[in-house]
Order: C-alpha cells, then structure tokens, then sequence
C-alpha cells in the first residue's frame, strides 16, 4: 500500500515568518520562528488551527527561501516579520512520514517519481507539517506529513 496520496488542499489562513537561510541554520530557525509565531498567537489569545509547518519554495541548500507558520481560524494583524498569509487551495500530493527528519530523501524521492509516473508536474514548493516534536516522541516516531503542490 503506498504512503503517497493525490488531494484537494484547501485555502488556509496562516501566521508565518518568510526568511533565507543555509541548511546548517535551519533547525534552529525554525524553532525560534515557531516560538515567535506561538508567543504572538498567545499574545492575541489565539490558539493555531493545526499543526507547525515549513514551506521551502528553493532547494538552495545554502540559500532557502523558506516560511515557518501556523494555520489559524482568521486573518490575524501582522507583527514585524510575523505575516498573516495563505497556503493556496489546489491539488497536491501528500506523503505521510514516521520517522527521524534525516530520513526524508527516501519519501521525497518516491514522491518525485510517482508524480512523473502519473503525468503531474510539481511547482517546485514543498510543505512539511510537523505532527508532533522531538520533544514529546522518540525520533523514531515523528510523523511528518510532506506535501507538495502540482501544477
């Protein structure tokens, strides 16, 4: 039974910081971003809508253009470099991943194939949702749904 799934993606409101980044500084930046993100969201009294995500829209290992959010019920008013934005409603496929985050070139590569099997073309962007942390599961545990968008 194949993990990799062809939906219908939703329109959803987010709260996200968009920066460049090296690979290197990446885990950092991203959990400093989540907790401006979180401290904001709880400055509001707002809860988010779902999980914490990361969108890379390049594959510039020492140049990522990526954004780090949450979706919300609500537009919500900007703060600095914390934005509110949208994940656009479209087709996408998905691939729902157990394990530790250095182990997603398997996924990503059988994604990659089944949508050149199938006759889709990706738009380049990717997203993971990041369904629980390091902090509550063992590494080998942490589920991470991967989406990316077609064309």
């Amino acid at each position: 039974m194949s993990k990799i799934e062809l939906q219908e993606q939703s329109r959803q409101t987010v709260l996200a910081i968009r920066t460049k980044t090296s690979v290197e500084a990446l885990p950092n930046l991203i959990g400093e971003s989540y907790m401006k993100i979180i401290n904001y969201l709880h400055d509001l009294e707002e809860q988010p809508a779902g999980p914490p995500y990361t969108v890379y829209y390049n594959l510039d290992m020492q140049d990522l253009d990526v954004e780090m959010g949450f979706p919300v019920a609500k537009p919500l008013s900007d703060k600095g470099e914390i934005k509110t934005g949208e994940i656009p409603p479209g087709r996408v496929v998905s691939y729902l991943y157990t394990g530790p985050y250095s182990g997603m070139e398997g996924p990503y590569n059988q994604m990659f194939q089944w949508i050149q099997e199938n006759g889709y073309e990706p738009t380049g962007i990717c997203y993971k949702y990041y369904l629980n942390s390091p902090d509550e599961v063992p590494e080998i545990d942490l589920q991470t749904r991967i989406v990316m968008p077609l064309k």
